[in-house]
């Protein structure tokens, strides 16, 4: 029997854990490129983008907007069929840019397209929060009595400072409505929140946990602050390089503990890092040796060493967690 909250072996709420208990198979998502654009980049809020932000970076080789959307299901199930261990079940997952921005009609026909695959049994639909609105949501709510659907809003960070300096576009007072709206109506809410950006310290990033603890979020993504090729941020960087500190891998294995001691044990954690191509990233990069060579660290080496690191210090997520 398990001494954790959510009734498994390992010390922090493991998202792989969570779906296979609620699918009783492996479950992968497909990305899916359905065209959409994003207000921060077609002029309706800004042209620029917010300051971190390129898509390019992390789209797999099959996601392709001018494939079709079954195109691209199809391919995504070739790829991970070749290059892991064939999934029990599929999730279609709009990745790229701003996935409900445009009218209901055109989400109907591009989600429905998906759901009308027989490998796929739900939609993961990546969004910024000022891109939903009740009808939407409605409409989400709809779909989510005969599929799983996730509604996985960029919340990047809790502070308005922060939003403001990588051009967001909203506050996160806005941020809290669409998590709200979206849990009112019984969907399961995801996060992405980015950890180093320049505006913060690291007292504030761990103040987070609090704050994202007591919003009904379901899932979180963490990714350390990474300077991408093409972006703002990278122009800026390499005008103010002594503005920006990276994280060392140490230190952000250790923060990601502390900041997991302090959060709502009942938080899916999906993701602790972001892994790139090296040729987007232009900033720190987490190496270590492999032989005579040094090597880019991979997502599950990192997730091996904050499991085995947190076993070491017997911690949980959770710990520290103050439900008033």
């Amino acid at each position: 029997m398990s001494n954790y909250p959510w009734q498994t072996e390992r010390p922090f709420n493991a998202y792989s854990n969570y779906m296979r208990k609620k699918f009783s198979s492996r479950v992968q998502k497909l990305s899916i490129d359905a065209g959409f654009s994003c207000p921060n980049r077609d002029g309706k809020i800004s042209t620029g983008g917010c300051s971190f932000c390129s898509n390019e970076a992390f789209n797999p080789s099959y996601c392709r907007k001018f494939d079709s959307i079954t195109t691209q299901i199809d391919e995504g199930i070739k790829f991970h069929s070749w290059r892991y261990k064939k999934a029990g079940k599929y999730l279609a997952y709009f990745q790229p840019y701003s996935n409900t921005y445009a009218p209901l009609d055109v989400l109907k026909e591009r989600y429905g397209e998906a759901l009308s695959h027989p490998e796929i049994i739900g939609l993961v639909i990546g969004t910024r929060p000022d891109c939903v609105d009740n009808e939407k949501l409605d409409y989400l709510q709809e779909l989510n009595q005969h599929h799983h659907i996730v509604i996985e809003y960029g919340i990047e960070s809790c502070y308005d400072k922060t939003l403001q300096a990588v051009n967001r576009g909203h506050d996160f007072a806005c941020t809290i409505n669409a998590i709200q709206q979206a849990h009112k109506r019984g969907l399961e809410v995801g996060g992405h929140l980015i950890f180093g950006f320049p505006t913060e310290t690291r007292e504030q990033m761990l103040k987070e946990a609090e704050i994202l603890s007591s919003l009904p979020i379901d899932n979180l993504k963490f990714h350390q602050l990474q300077i991408l090729s093409n972006t703002t941020m990278q122009k800026d960087y390499q005008s103010n390089p002594d503005k920006y500190h990276f994280f060392e891998f140490e230190q952000y294995t250790d923060f990601i503990i502390e900041f997991l001691e302090r959060l709502n044990p009942h938080i899916i954690i999906e993701r602790f890092a972001s892994e790139v191509p090296p040729r987007y990233n232009v900033g720190k990069s987490w190496k270590t040796l492999q032989g005579d060579t040094l090597k880019p660290i991979r997502n599950e080496q990192i997730v091996q060493t904050i499991e085995n690191k947190m076993i070491a210090l017997n911690t949980y997520q959770g710990r520290l967690f103050n439900k008033s």
